[in-house]
């Protein structure tokens, strides 16, 4: 099962990505982190992603279709979950393309949808437990009162520079400008379902869970 998140800046992908990979085994693939471990292995894909990022240049959508194609071509988990990629309507068709050639399928693309001002809301009072990446939220989610995470009792919490208003402003333009394209692509492969990302975690997990159970409507308009 190969599945999309799409969804702009906070709506909690990498959150359900997380439990996906928990629950179904699913591997999330994270174009940084693919780059990254690129970059570590040695291999001569490896040593293109080096020094391109070494130029200080942006990796190409060749060399990321590279790795991705790595990835299912010795694909061991039950499937992936794309984060991240794609991001335009060029590097859907690639991702396409490289499925029909790899024998791989894409089984849904889900774009958790939100509303703007609640997203600022949110974001604004996001904080991340450096030990293990769970994401608390001041209104939704606070940080325990014994100051300790939750899930792995750490006690160092981290909140991003960018989560300002401003700058959030400036990535949601950027995220509808470029990626926000690929709802009407996927619409119309049929391909589109929607989930409320604005609901508690647990209940947007269920919504997803029902998708990729096949209990789930498929998106009835691309608007």
């Amino acid at each position: 099962m190969n599945i999309i998140l799409l969804g702009p800046p906070g709506a909690g992908k990498g959150t359900q990505a997380r439990r996906l990979e928990e629950a179904r085994g699913l591997v999330q693939l994270s174009t940084g982190d693919m780059l990254r471990e690129a970059r570590a292995s040695g291999t001569e894909m490896g040593k293109r992603v080096a020094e391109v990022m070494d130029r200080g240049e942006l990796v190409t959508d060749e060399i990321v279709i590279g790795l991705i194609r790595e990835k299912l071509e010795g694909a061991e988990a039950p499937g992936f979950i794309f984060d991240g990629f794609p991001r335009t309507l060029a590097q859907a068709d690639a991702l396409d393309a490289l499925m029909r050639e790899t024998g791989a399928r894409l089984d849904a693309v889900i774009e958790m949808e939100v509303d703007d001002e609640a997203l600022v809301r949110r974001i604004t009072g996001r904080a991340t437990c450096a030990g293990c990446g769970e994401v608390y939220n001041d209104e939704t989610k606070p940080i325990p009162a014994d100051g300790k995470c939750a899930k792995c009792g750490g006690t160092e919490f981290k909140r991003r520079e960018d989560d300002n208003e401003e700058s959030l402003r400036q990535r949601l333009m950027e995220y509808y400008k470029k990626t926000s394209p690929l709802i009407g692509y996927y619409y119309a492969k049929g391909a589109l379902f929607r989930v409320d990302g604005l609901q508690e975690i647990d209940a947007v997990a269920a919504e997803i869970d029902a998708v990729l159970d096949g209990k789930g409507a498929p998106a009835s308009s691309g608007a």
